[in-house]
């Protein structure tokens, strides 16, 4: 080999080993994120799978990156390296966040998981806007709006092309209708619409396919659970965590649909938390069933002839989605739009909103700029001062909603 010419894990393939699609998985560290980026590598409409976490990247990049299967892999570190992870992206998935522990439940994972959520979509929107975003990131029910409303003050919003997975719930739904049938799982279609957690998650039993009919015992036992699969997982492992692999092969079928359909392929229909149609739903949001194609949904699904049992457990599921689903989109749409008003000129620093209402308790990390200014503002309850627009209404609602605390702790690069 002539001198100053070597091989090196960064030189080799770079340009991928195989013609697909690029993935990146943020949060490919975690109890998720490992399996699925396993998993993803084994798909052969990737070509390239970029995995990014804020600890442990390396070695799971390395470990991964062994297996002799086409895609080439890339692990990036930190939040210095976010940007790196995202260009040029096709589909972006995200489990990143804290899973869900004993005695919890998916609203207690706002606090933490709403903040990470809004962190990394406000990379998606200035790296990899016109990717297929798919959210894994518990509450589903919150952190899809959250990242709409991210996407949306960054101009980027497509609702085509924002996804929330509910697929383990189909999943789980397959596979306990099996069980009761005496099926085999993979010949079971069951559609699952609603939302992503207990009661707002409605198991359409009358449209099981193949054709079959429930006692009114065996339909509340398989909706309630399906509605539980999570907590009876979660209480299984008794603290050691939550569904991890079970989730991450749901996330996997998942994506190769959205794979599939930017493929081109014809009829690629499945259940996501998408932005609502008036056929569908008065809501916002709410899980459907979608056909996926080049642009992510191409359509969505009317919920079709539902039986009594499944038109009450709708207004359910309708009546909790609009309690919990709405006010994180207002609560980071006013975030973000106070984040706007403050352009000072000392640094960054973390400030922890805190959310306080009938409904709910949970924090938001929100990185604004400019210390002095958010002193002023926040501590000493001055009114923005901006010329160009009135922000007199968005802050009588941060004074309405929030209580701020400011940390004056500098962020690490």
């Amino acid at each position: 080999m002539e001198d100053g010419v070597g091989l090196s894990q960064a030189n080799c393939r770079a340009k991928g080993g195989s013609p697909g699609f690029k993935v990146a998985i943020l949060g490919a560290a975690g109890g998720i994120g490992q399996p699925l980026a396993m998993l993803m590598k084994m798909n052969p409409l990737v070509s390239v799978l970029h995995l990014y976490d804020v600890a442990n990247t390396p070695g799971v990049t390395a470990d991964i990156s062994h297996m002799d299967t086409g895609a080439v892999v890339r692990g990036f570190l930190g939040p210095q390296q976010l940007e790196d992870a995202l260009t040029g992206m096709d589909l972006v998935i995200i489990p990143a966040g804290v899973p869900r522990k004993p005695g919890m439940t998916r609203d207690d994972l706002f606090n933490i998981n709403a903040g990470i959520v809004k962190t990394l979509c406000e990379g998606i929107a200035k790296c990899c806007p016109k990717a297929i975003v798919n959210i894994i990131s518990n509450p589903v029910n919150s952190t899809v709006p959250i990242a709409a409303e991210v996407f949306k003050m960054a101009g980027t919003f497509d609702p085509r092309r924002l996804l929330g997975v509910t697929m383990l719930d189909v999943v789980r739904a397959n596979t306990f209708v099996a069980e009761v049938l005496g099926l085999d799982p993979r010949e079971v279609d069951v559609p699952v619409v609603g939302g992503h957690a207990g009661v707002t998650i409605l198991p359409l039993l009358s449209q099981i396919k193949p054709p079959c009919s429930f006692t009114p015992a065996e339909t509340e036992y398989l909706t309630s659970r399906i509605q539980n699969g999570g907590t009876e997982v979660v209480e299984a492992k008794a603290g050691a965590g939550s569904a991890t692999l079970s989730m991450a092969y749901a996330a996997v079928k998942f994506a190769d649909a959205c794979l599939h359909g930017l493929r081109g392929d014809a009829s690629i229909v499945e259940c996501a938390f998408v932005s609502s149609q008036a056929c569908v739903t008065e809501l916002p949001f709410f899980a459907s069933r979608v056909r996926l194609g080049r642009n992510g949904v191409e359509e969505i699904y009317p919920l079709g002839p539902l039986n009594e049992y499944e038109r009450s457990g709708l207004e359910k599921a309708k009546k909790e989605l609009a309690t919990r689903a709405l006010k994180p989109s207002r609560d980071i749409r006013i975030s973000l739009e106070l984040k706007q008003v403050v352009n000072g000129s000392t640094g960054e620093f973390m400030v922890e909103m805190k959310v306080f209402d009938s409904i709910q308790v949970g924090s938001l990390g929100l990185r604004l700029m400019g210390f002095n200014e958010i002193t002023k503002m926040l501590m000493m309850e001055e009114e923005p001062k901006n010329e160009s627009k009135n922000y007199g209404e968005e802050w009588a609602k941060c004074y309405t909603y929030f209580m701020i605390q400011v940390q004056a702790e500098k962020e690490v690069d």
